[in-house]
């Protein structure tokens, strides 16, 4: 990681982030997607410590017995490629009777090599970043009884585009559109909403942050990376009763990088 430095210019003192106990979520299941991951097992320990039932969903066996234990509390786990309705609906299934929240985060992000011949990394990524989201979305939405929260995983890319990853932008620009319509088709009853984050310090940006070295945190106003944590609160805010009046919106996480 030449010319990065994990250090926030502004740190986050101990104690500054507490759990969302304020909001409530006793007696709620959860599920998230992409659970294993960074951003993932962050909300997985919000939403357990304000009393949730996390259902944790994620293609790594291994990595998902480790996220369990980091989460702790009342906790359950799914292994998925979410590849078509028929898995998706087996994870929500798994969750138990009638799930309250889908936080969906499962993604991936790879270099696009713009070339004719090549349309794997195309379709990869419209079905893991977009078709899973609609697949989940749907499944969700019928085992759904009463109120309830959608909320996905969206990108600056998808407004500012992607030199390197042009297919994961149009995937990600897809997805505001779905958000949006699912918003107002299953309004008022289920509130849909996206966090859309810069680059966040996780497993998945390890490589884009190596690449563009000190040119990644000069994009931000704030001069530093996000971590995921900070993403984390704002999912566990919208699944919340505190954001009753939030629906279909796409909501930045990106230290200011869009006013670049």
């Amino acid at each position: 990681m030449t010319g990065y430095r994990r250090v926030p210019s502004v740190p986050i003192e101990q104690g500054e982030m507490q759990p969302m106990n304020r909001y409530g979520f006793e007696g709620k299941t959860i599920v998230v997607t992409g659970g294993a991951g960074g951003i993932g097992v962050e909300c997985g320990k919000l939403l357990a410590a304000g009393g949730a039932h996390v259902h944790l969903v994620d293609v790594r066996a291994d990595a998902l017995d480790e996220a369990a234990q980091a989460v702790g509390g009342s906790v359950t786990i799914h292994v998925s490629e979410l590849d078509g309705p028929e898995a998706c609906a087996e994870a929500i299934e798994t969750a138990g009777p009638t799930p309250y929240g889908l936080v969906h985060l499962a993604g991936v992000f790879e270099d696009d090599p713009l070339e004719p011949d090549v349309q794997d990394v195309w379709d990869r990524a419209i079905q893991v970043n977009l078709k899973s989201a609609y697949d989940m979305a749907v499944a969700f939405e019928r085992r759904r009884q009463g109120p309830g929260r959608m909320v996905f995983t969206a990108s600056i890319a998808a407004g500012r585009g992607s030199p390197d990853a042009t297919a994961y932008s149009c995937a990600k620009a897809g997805l505001h559109g779905l958000v949006r319509s699912l918003a107002k088709k299953y309004s008022p009853d289920i509130l849909v909403n996206a966090v859309a984050p810069g680059i966040i310090v996780t497993r998945m940006t390890t490589q884009l942050i190596a690449r563009r070295g000190n040119s990644v945190t000069d994009g931000t106003i704030i001069g530093r990376l996000g971590e995921p944590e900070e993403v984390a609160h704002l999912i566990a805010f919208l699944c919340s009763g505190g954001a009753s009046y939030i629906n279909g919106q796409i909501i930045g996480v990106d230290g200011g990088t869009v006013l670049r």
